[in-house]
């Protein structure tokens, strides 16, 4: 490990080659003289140098060690190796967040005078990059409905070179073709970047079916447990090198170790929490979908599910999220939430604890009601990400919730 451009890449590992569940314990460990079990947790801001000579070869990048943790650290090497295996990436950098991981992998590669064309439904910070923040340095954008292929493909100019979509959806749980809208990016000589948080690496390997570039946030699953922020970027060596590399070394999204070493804890459980946590959102999807008060639920897991052939055709199992209107609109919805004893109103995912959130007034509240409208994120809409509690007594306490509305 080092601080030059192969510091998180591929090289040959003892690992690699057992199942994700092996992977997500032991790939990255690197222990100091002192044998340590739990990876150890290097609280460092730099290094120093025996000579003058060796500190100018590390600069250079001709000798592989660290020189700054802005750069690369001991644990966060840790924490993107793992991740790197994971993915089944060549390469792969970590950010502080899960934003700073959507934005850089968006920004890095671009300059004025270029294009993004992105699906339309997708979180609302995501959205900001793309709809405010790229134009005002001179890189348009065009918004297009992710289900519709066609519109991906009219959407293309001889400037596009990136794509970005999520997929499921935030927080519609729509399930775009990736392969399809692979196809249609390397076409028009565009990359594909996906944010892969909702399905998680347990449930969906983007890399696998066409995308360029897959971006995390790591505050959600793969922490899983409220305790820090982190995010993670996996791609190529050549797109780490190209484009990562430079930019963050100068920019300074970085990852502190001390939330590296948090989320190295937090892979050790990924797949078990996210199996538990997907079986639980399907127990509850299926409780609600009758319910008299519940006007439309969405789960990826189910047959009724919209695109249910092509979850089935690219995702390994459903997500941890369910989606459901309340008929009343925001006022019934509100008092659902209100009533609510177990399942806590928060505007996370992914924890060991269940959450709900209301998007239309929180994670989506800057759009439109005509863009909210667009996108399926009525008054009415909650969002419940399932935690480790036992699937009957969130059932119940989400019935005793909607009683109230």
């Amino acid at each position: 490990m080092s601080s030059s451009t192969k510091s998180a890449s591929a090289k040959p590992s003892p690992t690699a080659r057992y199942r994700p569940e092996t992977r997500l314990v032991h790939s990255g460990t690197i222990r100091s003289e002192f044998g340590e079990t739990s990876e150890a947790m290097f609280l460092t801001q730099g290094y120093v140098y025996d000579t003058a000579e060796l500190c100018e070869a590390r600069f250079k990048g001709e000798d592989p060690g660290y020189i700054y943790s802005r750069y690369s650290n001991p644990t966060i090497a840790m924490f993107e190796r793992r991740m790197i295996e994971l993915e089944g990436a060549e390469a792969g950098r970590s950010t502080a967040t899960g934003m700073a991981a959507v934005t850089t992998a968006i920004l890095a590669p671009l300059k004025a005078g270029d294009h993004v064309v992105a699906a339309k439904a997708m979180f609302g910070s995501c959205r900001y990059v793309v709809e405010d923040l790229l134009p005002r340095y001179g890189i348009a954008s065009t918004l297009v409905d992710g289900l519709d292929l066609d519109q991906w493909q009219r959407a293309v100019r001889p400037n596009t070179k990136s794509f970005f979509l999520e997929s499921p959806t935030n927080p519609t749980l729509d399930v775009l073709d990736i392969s399809a809208i692979a196809d249609i990016a390397h076409a028009g000589g565009a990359r594909l970047i996906v944010d892969n948080v909702f399905a998680t690496p347990i449930w969906q390997s983007p890399l696998t079916l066409g995308a360029d570039v897959v971006v995390y946030s790591a505050t959600k699953h793969i922490d899983g447990q409220g305790r820090c922020l982190g995010g993670m970027i996996l791609s190529s060596e050549a797109f780490v090198a190209e484009h990562l590399h430079n930019f963050m070394r100068q920019t300074g999204p970085s990852l502190s170790p001390f939330n590296a070493w948090v989320l190295l804890k937090g892979l050790e459980t990924l797949a078990v929490r996210v199996r538990a946590q997907t079986d639980t959102a399907a127990k509850v999807a299926d409780a609600l979908v009758q319910h008299p008060k519940v006007s439309r639920l969405i789960y990826p897991g189910r047959e009724d599910h919209p695109q249910a052939a092509l979850v089935k055709k690219q995702m390994r199992a459903g997500s941890t999220l369910v989606g459901f209107e309340v008929k009343g609109g925001k006022a019934a919805a509100f008092r659902t939430l209100n009533g609510l004893r177990l399942a806590r109103i928060s505007n996370n995912l992914g924890d060991a604890k269940s959450l709900v959130t209301h998007p239309a007034t929180t994670t989506h509240q800057r759009l439109s009601p005509e863009a909210r409208t667009e996108l399926g994120i009525s008054d009415g809409f909650i969002r419940f990400s399932a935690g480790l509690e036992h699937a009957d007594d969130l059932i119940e306490d989400l019935h005793a919730g909607l009683e109230r509305a």
